[in-house]
């Protein structure tokens, strides 16, 4: 079980907006939440847990329980490394909701056998939909398209385009460029998320000898990637979380200055909320 260190006036101040068009509030690492102003309310790879230390170690705080969450009606996961699909973070929020868990294979692989959350909760198979490149979803007014995602170290990572009347949001997981530039194309991208870090040396989990470890881009590829997505904004994700891999949103600033993309730097820290 994960505790909070915040109790639980996020997870009420979530449920208890009514936001005009769709609201979003950043989680930490790279988990967000989604409402419509019909109350249909989406989680993002939400990660509660306080990694895995001393090879990686949380420096967030754990914004909510799960246990706390009462109104979901879909959670979604980009890929299938623990911090984006995890037993104690999110199967609570499934079991206490009816939410539906929509994700590629390999990520329903981990909580169906690997992890066997149906074991631990009260949850029914028809909760979990397995998500394929190229294909749409509805949920409420949502429409959830899943398309390609170029993350080498994930075994099949999919990324979002969550389509609504009040705009189009766009969630990378931990991708870096190579797949942007045709949903640049193929879709007008109001807000994107994107994963950010730095090179850090981080203990190997056979031998606990340092590493020179690249999870996500840095500060020129997060460019690149929105330009090839063409966004308006920019929202950067995930720098908070590794000890050895945390950065500074800002400098992004000055690498962004010089490119038509994006149009807008999008600055948030863990518990703020964005209006799409």
């Amino acid at each position: 079980m994960t505790r909070s260190d915040w109790g639980d006036w996020l997870v009420r101040e979530i449920e208890e907006s009514s936001p005009e068009g769709v609201a979003i509030w950043y989680l930490g690492c790279n988990g967000f939440v989604l409402k419509a102003g019909d109350g249909t309310t989406l989680f993002i790879d939400p990660y509660l847990g306080t990694g895995d230390p001393p090879r990686t170690v949380r420096m967030i705080p754990i914004p909510f329980s799960p246990e706390d969450v009462t109104e979901a009606d879909a959670l979604l996961a980009t890929h299938e490394h623990v911090d984006h699909v995890h037993g104690e973070s999110q199967a609570p929020i499934l079991e206490n909701t009816g939410a539906t868990m929509y994700a590629p294979d390999d990520s329903l692989a981990v909580a169906r056998k690997e992890e066997a959350w149906h074991e631990a909760w009260d949850l029914d198979d028809e909760q979990f939909v397995d998500v394929y490149e190229d294909e749409s979803h509805e949920v409420g007014p949502f429409t959830i398209n899943v398309e390609p995602a170029n993350d080498p170290d994930a075994s099949h990572p999919v990324s979002y385009v969550i389509d609504h009347e009040a705009g189009t949001f766009f969630h990378g997981g931990d991708a870096r460029p190579g797949e942007f530039e045709a949903i640049g194309e193929d879709y007008d991208i109001d807000l994107g998320v994107l994963a950010f870090g730095t090179v850090g040396t981080i203990p190997d989990k056979e031998t606990g000898e340092p590493v020179r470890t690249k999870w996500y881009s840095d500060e020129t590829q997060i460019i690149e990637g929105a330009n090839d997505l063409r966004l308006d904004r920019l929202l950067p994700s995930h720098w908070d979380m590794w000890k050895g891999l945390t950065a500074d949103p800002k400098n992004l600033h000055h690498h962004a200055k010089g490119f038509e993309y994006p149009r807008r730097l999008e600055l948030a820290e863990i518990g703020d909320r964005i209006d799409l």
